[in-house]
């Protein structure tokens, strides 16, 4: 028994050659879980969607995925002289985000990464005049920007690509290509109208893979129910149970990153109230976990075990029965499945 990825497949894909005609010349992002397919399977999908690039982001991950996708690989992560060296093919491509680290790939492919609103990395408007010497021993594939997702200032990520569209032609380098991350379908289309002779090649992962919540579900199965009474102990901890009821094992723990959960960055008063609340339930043992049962989310009896959860269900509540399956919601970029499904 286990805790299952099940994937419509039709529906899946179907969002997947939307997204594609949204975003011509699409580079799909390959990169940590797999977005939680796992890298082999998005290889396997956008090797049938057609594409010439996979983005992925480290070199370790090239090296893995080099024998699952036949067409170019984009290391997005930049290179840094110094870094350990991996045995890669000649059709991978490195991200640079320096002048020094241009010097540093004599003879390879590169992407320049400019420096965005992001403020993450890449090069800066002084660096533009030493870029011209710099490309001349390697073979340029083209420039890169990566946007932000939010613009609480109100700027416009059109006119941010255009400054670096105007700098860089002012600067007289070549504008055959140029990467873009995080533009809407509608923005892509306005940069590709106003600048005809480039090519703007958008690297979609989350949009594309994660698009469609209704495409994809968790489930956890039930490997053991115990009925317990008010005041039972139970548990690692030996634990006092708050009132009848039944201790649910179900499939899905730490190891498949069950009760791991990234950062949120929360806007406005309500959303920050939860955060509070859910603080402050967890300061006394009380934490909500990712499994659905009676169309409600249950508690943790106690934090996750390494395979397996132990959840709480009140006597009022139907009985889950060993075998029957748990819907789950959990983050796909930090959930490792035990079994895919499709279906």
């Amino acid at each position: 028994m286990a805790l299952t990825l099940y994937v419509d497949t039709a529906r899946w894909r179907a969002h997947h050659k939307h997204v594609q005609e949204q975003f011509p010349g699409l580079v799909p992002v390959c990169k940590g879980n797999g977005y939680g397919f796992g890298h082999e399977r998005l290889a396997e999908e956008a090797t049938r969607l057609g594409a010439d690039v996979l983005a992925v982001g480290t070199t370790y991950e090239a090296a893995r995925i080099k024998d699952w996708f036949g067409g170019d690989l984009l290391v997005l992560t930049p290179y840094r002289r110094g870094e350990e060296p991996v045995p890669l093919p000649d059709r991978v491509i490195r991200s640079v985000s320096s002048v020094d680290g241009v010097y540093g790939l004599v003879g390879a492919r590169v992407v320049i990464e400019v420096m965005s609103s992001m403020k993450r990395h890449g090069i800066s408007e002084q660096d533009l005049p030493q870029l011209h010497a710099a490309i001349e021993n390697v073979r340029l594939e083209g420039f890169a920007i990566h946007l932000p997702l939010d613009r609480t200032d109100g700027s416009d990520a059109v006119e941010e690509v255009i400054g670096w569209m105007d700098r860089l032609r002012a600067a007289r380098l070549p504008l055959h290509t140029m990467f873009v991350s995080h533009l809407k379908a509608e923005e892509l289309a306005r940069l590709q109208q106003q600048f005809p002779q480039t090519r703007f090649r958008a690297r979609i992962g989350t949009r594309l893979w994660l698009g469609d919540h209704e495409a994809t579900e968790y489930r956890g199965a039930v490997l053991d129910v115990t009925r317990v009474s008010k005041g039972e102990r139970f548990g690692y901890r030996q634990q006092k149970a708050a009132s009848d009821g039944f201790l649910v094992v179900v499939a899905g723990g730490t190891s498949h990153g069950v009760g791991l959960e990234a950062p949120k960055a929360m806007h406005g008063v309500m959303p920050r109230a939860k955060g509070v609340a859910r603080a402050g339930l967890a300061t006394v043992n009380r934490n909500l976990s990712p499994f659905v049962w009676g169309g409600k989310q249950r508690w943790f009896a106690e934090p996750p075990h390494m395979q397996v959860s132990i959840l709480f269900v009140p006597a009022d509540a139907p009985e889950p029965k060993v075998g029957e399956e748990l819907v789950a919601h959990l983050r796909h970029t930090t959930t490792q499945f035990d079994r895919l499904v499709d279906r």
